[in-house]
C-alpha cells in the first residue's frame, strides 16, 4: 500500500514527532512516507503534491493550529481522489470525535488518543479487507451510523521504536527544531489543559533516549526541545538527564525543557549554575496566573514564592534563558487581577514573557464549565475567548495591545536598557507602560504595517514624547545605546538626527588619541589611529554613563558616547565627560 503521513506545521522550522512515531511503529511491515507542509502553504499546492504521490491511505496529524486548513485539504482530496482513505488523529480530533465525523464526512476513521498501535491495526485492516470493529480506539461510520471501539491498554513506552532513525530527516536536522519526549502524561490537573486528562506519567527507556540524543547531535541537530509536560517531575531523572547532556553535549546544540518552577529544588539549580555551559539549556515555565483563587478554580497547584525563587536563582546564575507563560482570561481573573499577575511575573525580568489568551479546548474541564463562568468564545479552532463574567471584550483587546509591544520591545531584546528605565522610573508599573504604549501603537495603525529596527526606536520615541513623563535626555540616551548595541559594525544611518558637527567629532577623536585615558579606559588597547578611528567609532552626545546604566544608576551626566566597533564583535561603549572633552 502507498501510505502517506502528513500534517500542516505552524512554521517550516517545526517537525511533527507524532508522525515519526507512527512510521517507526508501522515499519517494517509498512513503510509510510512522511510529507510535512505549513499552514501558510496554498491549499491547492498541498493537494496537488499529495495527489501526485498517488496514496491509498493518508494519515493527518491534527491540532488547533492546523485543523481548519487541514479540513480544506481533506475535502479537496476526496474530490480528486474519492477512493483514498483518510485517517485523522491528534489531540484536536481525539475529543468530540463524533462532531468531527459529522462535520467532515471526508474523514473515514479517527484514531482516538495514543495512535501508534491503532494506526498499525488500521493498516492491517485495510491491507487485508478486515473489519474496522477489530481496531482498538477508533471512531468511524458504518452504514451511516457512527461507531466507536474501546481503546486498548496503554502502550509500554519502553518498547516503542525510535522515531529518529530515518535517513531522509538527516539533512534537515540542523535547520529545524527536533522534538523529543522522555515521558507521556502529566501529574497535574489544570482544567484548561488537555494534558490533565491522562492520569499518571509513563517514561520511555532512558538508555534508548540517550542513544537518540547522541545520534541527533552527531547528525547536526541544533535545537532539541523536550515536549514532556513536566520534565522535572522526577528530580532524580531530571538530574540524570541534565548530567548526561552536560557531559556529552556537542557545542552549538541547545536543549529546551518545560519545567514546573515551584518544584525545582535549589540544589538542582545550583548544580546547573555551577556545571552547565552558558546557553546549553533553555527553560519554559508556565506561571499562567498569580491569583490564588483563579489557580484554585482551575485546579492548578502553584507556590508562587517557590516559583519566584527558582526563576531568580536561574537568572542570577546567568547560564539558562527562561521563557515564562501567562494566560489571560482564566476564571475570576479580571483586568486588574491580570495586571497584578503581569507585574508579579515581570518583576523577575525573564528573558521572555509570553502573554497568551485562554482557549477553551475540546475535552478540557474548563470548556465543560464555560457557562458557569460566562465564557463567550469562538466555536472554531483555536477556540479563543471573547469574554467571561469578569473580563470584557474591551479588556481582552487592551491586553492584546499589550502583547504586541511586549513581544517587540522586551522579548526580542531590542531595548532592554530603555524599557528598564521606563518601567522602573517613569510608569506606575510595567503593565501600564506596555498597555498604554500598545494602545498608542494600535491607534497609529502601526500594527498593520511592517517595521525595521529604526522604526521601533522612532515609534517608541514618538510615544514617550507624546506621553510626557520620561526625561527625554535620559530616554534618548538609553535608546542610542540600545540601538548601537545591535550593530557589529558602524551603522550607515541612525534613527536620531546626528547632532554632532564634523569639526567637533574631529576634535574629540584627537583628544582620545592624544589622551587615551580620558574615558577611564585605555583607548590605545583598540589599536586605533588617525587613519581608522572614524571608521571604527561612532560618537554622539549622551546624558548617561553606559557603565552606570548597566548597574541601574541613571544620574544625568552630560557627555559623549564613544562606541567602538571591532572585528564584527559586539561594540564597546565608553563615556567621555563633556568637561574633559576638547572640542571646537
Amino acid at each position: 500500500m502507498n501510505i502517506i503521513l502528513t500534517t500542516l506545521n505552524a512554521k517550516y522550522i517545526h517537525t511533527n514527532l507524532a508522525l515519526r512515531y507512527l512510521k517507526a511503529y508501522a515499519m517494517p511491515t509498512y513503510i509510510p512516507q512522511i510529507i510535512e507542509y505549513t499552514i501558510k502553504d496554498p491549499t491547492m499546492n498541498i493537494v496537488s503534491d499529495l495527489y501526485q504521490n498517488k496514496p491509498e491511505i493518508i494519515g493527518f496529524s491534527l491540532y488547533i493550529w492546523n485543523i481548519e486548513e487541514s479540513i480544506k485539504v481533506m475535502r479537496m482530496l476526496k474530490q480528486v481522489m474519492p477512493d483514498v482513505k483518510i485517517i485523522a488523529g491528534g489531540p484536536e480530533v481525539t475529543y468530540d470525535s463524533d462532531y468531527w465525523l459529522e462535520r467532515v464526512p471526508e474523514i473515514d476513521v479517527i484514531a482516538i488518543g495514543e495512535g501508534e498501535r491503532t494506526f498499525k491495526q488500521l493498516l492491517d485492516v485495510y491491507a487485508n479487507n478486515g473489519d474496522l470493529a477489530t481496531v482498538q480506539g477508533i471512531a468511524y461510520r458504518e452504514n451511516e451510523q457512527l461507531k466507536f471501539t474501546a481503546p486498548g491498554p496503554k502502550l509500554d513506552l519502553r518498547e516503542l521504536p525510535s522515531p529518529f532513525r530515518f535517513a531522509e530527516d538527516i539533512p534537515e536536522l540542523g535547520k529545524r527544531v527536533t522534538y523529543i519526549e522522555t515521558s507521556r502524561g502529566c501529574p497535574f490537573s489544570c482544567q484548561f489543559c488537555l494534558s490533565s486528562i491522562e492520569v499518571g506519567v509513563r517514561y520511555f527507556n532512558r538508555d534508548a533516549i540517550k542513544e537518540d540524543i547522541r545520534y541527533l547531535m552527531a547528525n547536526g541537530a541544533k535545537v532539541i526541545k523536550f515536549v514532556d509536560r513536566t520534565f522535572n517531575i522526577s528530580r532524580s531523572y531530571a538530574m540524570e538527564m541534565f548530567q548526561f547532556l552536560i557531559d556529552e553535549h556537542v557545542p552549538g546544540t541547545v536543549f529546551q525543557f518545560e519545567i514546573t518552577g515551584d518544584i525545582m529544588r535549589p540544589e538542582v539549580i545550583q548544580f546547573l549554575n555551577e556545571n552547565a555551559p552558558a546557553g546549553l539549556f533553555r527553560f519554559e515555565i508556565g506561571v499562567q496566573s498569580t491569583n490564588d483563587l483563579t489557580n484554585e478554580l482551575v485546579q492548578r497547584r502553584q507556590n508562587f514564592e517557590k516559583l519566584s525563587r527558582t526563576v531568580t536563582m536561574v537568572k542570577d546564575g546567568g547560564k539558562i534563558a527562561q521563557h515564562l507563560d501567562l494566560i489571560a482570561g482564566l476564571p475570576e481573573e479580571d483586568y486588574d487581577s491580570f495586571r497584578n499577575t503581569f507585574n508579579d511575573v515581570f518583576a523577575m525580568r525573564p528573558e521572555e514573557l509570553q502573554l497568551g489568551f485562554l482557549k477553551l479546548l475540546r475535552g478540557t474541564g474548563l470548556r465543560i464549565q464555560a457557562e458557569q463562568y460566562g465564557y463567550t468564545y469562538v466555536d472554531e479552532a483555536p477556540y479563543e475567548i471573547f469574554s467571561n463574567n469578569v473580563l470584557s471584550f474591551d479588556d481582552i483587546l487592551r491586553i492584546k495591545q499589550t502583547e504586541d509591544v511586549l513581544e517587540k520591545y522586551w522579548n526580542d531584546n531590542r531595548t532592554p536598557r530603555t524599557v528598564e528605565y521606563i518601567v522602573t522610573d517613569v510608569f506606575e508599573s510595567p503593565f501600564d507602560f506596555f498597555q498604554q504604549f500598545g494602545t498608542y501603537w494600535e491607534t497609529r495603525g502601526w500594527s498593520r504595517i511592517g517595521h525595521q529596527l529604526e522604526d521601533l526606536f522612532t515609534r517608541l520615541h514618538d510615544f514617550l514624547e507624546q506621553d510626557g513623563r520620561a526625561d527625554m535626555d535620559i530616554a534618548r540616551s538609553l535608546m542610542k545605546i540600545d540601538y548601537l548595541a545591535h550593530h557589529k559594525f558602524q551603522p550607515r544611518k541612525v534613527w536620531w538626527q546626528d547632532e554632532l558637527p564634523r569639526e567637533t567629532r574631529a576634535a574629540i577623536e584627537q583628544s582620545l588619541l592624544g589622551n587615551p585615558m580620558l574615558t577611564g579606559k585605555d583607548f590605545t588597547a583598540y589599536g586605533l589611529n588617525a587613519r581608522n578611528i572614524r571608521k571604527q567609532t561612532y560618537i554622539t552626545p549622551i546624558y548617561v554613563n553606559p557603565d552606570n546604566a548597566e548597574l541601574g544608576i541613571l544620574e544625568k551626566t552630560d557627555g559623549f558616547l564613544v562606541t567602538v566597533f571591532q572585528h564584527g564583535e559586539k561594540p564597546d561603549f565608553l563615556f567621555l565627560d563633556r568637561t574633559l572633552a576638547v572640542t571646537r
